[in-house]
């Protein structure tokens, strides 16, 4: 991201008490800028995650100590940022970027009173959309366009109506920021609130209709991606995720609006999501390979470079039954995106896959992807291949969190081993929770303890129980405003269950009405 190398240096230069005059005036604002943590007293984090339950000593291990470092990146910034506290995602103090925090909400909806996630995104939507400047500046205004998505995944787990009502309803930040990726022109300056001019292009067709985006590695995240290589370069293709990115903001801002009872407003934000999910079929998929490609600006050829990047196109629902189960061999294949190492952020098959380290997103593991996929896995129906998949990528953390020193968790993970990545060369970061949390935390919960999907507006929590975990569960579990204990005693063959709250429990294919109170329930 324009680049992490830069703020690797930031970070030592800090570190040093140095100056270093290559940033020129951004050092300055940098080193001006009071970020710094929250009062340990005031989070009690340890009193609001949810307590699992699970024969895995490690993986239990690593799901506190992902908790612990994420609660050390809840942050206070100067008197005027939209939200304070906030959490960082551990690159520059004085920066946020709009995916990192977008994934943050993913796994601190889970203890919403100490990890302030959704209240992050306050501090990336005012700046934008209401021109209300910043100093805490937003690294890349053309970031992933996932708010909709977050947020909508947030309003489910938690039911924050107002929350929803200020975002959507009243300052309608979610639709605004739809049109702002579509339109905001490539090159766009705004210096008081990002260091850097807008990268993304939009690319129409002779009548005007929406064709894709051109992009860069920074801005669509995956900084040095050797996608465009066999087409002239970045700007000469139009990028998968960019275009299924919107095609899943324009769905999730359709479902929100009808769950706030907004129906004419979703119909409308459903037609967006159907023509856009039209474009993606008609110029995106590639018969030959059974896969979603970037496509040429030139010629609208498929680029094949095959990136898990294209599971957006899954997670926004737009293949067909017959196309998801083609771009799934990819996952069952370990030549090519499967294997013990899972996700790598590039095909094994590529040229340019670095085999040892992944060297950054040439083949690193990713957390943030790593969760997205798994979540498109499951949208068609494939869990016990999310399962498996998210089983190993926890394990490769968890073996690395062991036996790498310093003990912690990652940036990113290498393709072929238990062991971090490299970025030029240089391992990752530590201390990353940030979106790497997910794996320790949103993946265990969902894809090892089962508890796949709560829903507070109905009260109903989906578990996919598994009897070959053995004795486990999860305590002080929150969702909406039920607190619930929930545990399988292998001993003997029983569900113990406690709430404070009524709630619907569905086991597997068996639905159960919990009441206030302890109970217990035969399998």
């Amino acid at each position: 991201m324009n680049s992490r190398r830069n703020r690797r240096l930031l970070h030592w230069t800090r570190k040093l008490g140095l100056t270093l005059s290559l940033f020129g005036p951004f050092v300055t604002a940098a080193a001006q800028f009071d970020s710094r943590p929250y009062d340990a007293a005031d989070i009690d984090w340890e009193t609001e995650i949810p307590r699992v339950v699970h024969p895995n000593k490690d993986w239990v291990d690593l799901y506190e100590k992902a908790w612990k470092t994420a609660a050390d990146r809840v942050r206070t910034g100067p008197a005027g940022l939209p939200a304070s506290p906030y959490l960082d995602e551990n690159c520059y103090d004085d920066q946020i970027w709009i995916w990192d925090s977008c994934f943050m909400v993913l796994f601190s909806k889970y203890a919403p009173k100490a990890y302030p996630g959704k209240e992050t995104l306050l501090n990336l939507y005012a700046p934008i959309h209401d021109a209300s400047g910043t100093s805490l500046r937003i690294h890349l205004r053309d970031n992933p366009p996932l708010f909709a998505w977050a947020e909508y995944e947030n309003f489910l787990f938690t039911g924050d109506t107002a929350h929803v009502r200020r975002v959507l309803l009243e300052k309608e930040y979610l639709q605004k920021h739809f049109a702002y990726f579509d339109t905001i022109p490539k090159g766009d300056v705004a210096a008081k609130i990002s260091p850097n001019p807008i990268r993304r292009g939009v690319v129409r067709d002779a009548v005007g209709q929406l064709r894709g985006y051109t992009w860069v590695g920074g801005s669509s995240g995956m900084d040095n991606t050797v996608r465009g290589r066999d087409a002239g370069g970045y700007d000469s293709i139009l990028w998968v995720d960019a275009i299924a990115q919107q095609a899943l903001s324009a769905r999730c801002i359709s479902d929100l609006l009808n769950m706030t009872g907004q129906r004419k407003q979703a119909r409308e934000w459903k037609k967006r999501y159907k023509e856009l999910s039209r474009t993606v079929n008609r110029f995106y998929w590639d018969d030959r390979d059974g896969y979603y490609y970037d496509i040429a600006v030139s010629d609208g050829k498929p680029c094949r470079i095959m990136t898990p990047a294209s599971f957006w196109v899954l997670l926004a629902d737009i293949p067909s039954r017959k196309q998801a189960a083609a771009m799934v061999r990819s996952l069952t294949d370990p030549s090519r995106l499967g294997g013990e190492h899972p996700w790598p952020s590039l095909a094994r098959t590529d040229p340019g896959f670095d085999a040892v380290t992944g060297e950054y997103w040439r083949g690193g593991v990713w957390l943030p992807i790593v969760y997205m996929g798994t979540k498109a896995l499951e949208r068609y129906g494939y869990t016990e291949l999310a399962d498996t998949l998210a089983r190993r990528v926890l394990r490769q953390q968890s073996n690395a969190y062991k036996e790498v020193e310093p003990h912690t968790i990652w940036e990113c993970y290498s393709p072929s081993s238990d062991t971090p990545s490299t970025e030029y060369g240089r391992r990752v970061r530590p201390e990353f929770c940030g979106w790497s949390a997910l794996g320790p935390i949103s993946l265990f919960i969902e894809n090892v303890l089962g508890f796949r999907r709560a829903d507070a507006l109905s009260g109903t929590l989906y578990w996919s129980l598994d009897l070959r975990n053995g004795t486990h569960g999860i305590r002080n579990f929150k969702f909406g405003d039920i607190r619930t204990d929930i545990l399988y005693n292998d001993k003997t063959g029983k569900l113990e269950i406690t709430s404070d709250k009524p709630y619907r429990l569905k086991v597997n294919r068996r639905t159960l009405r919990i009441r206030p109170g302890s109970q217990v329930y035969e399998l």
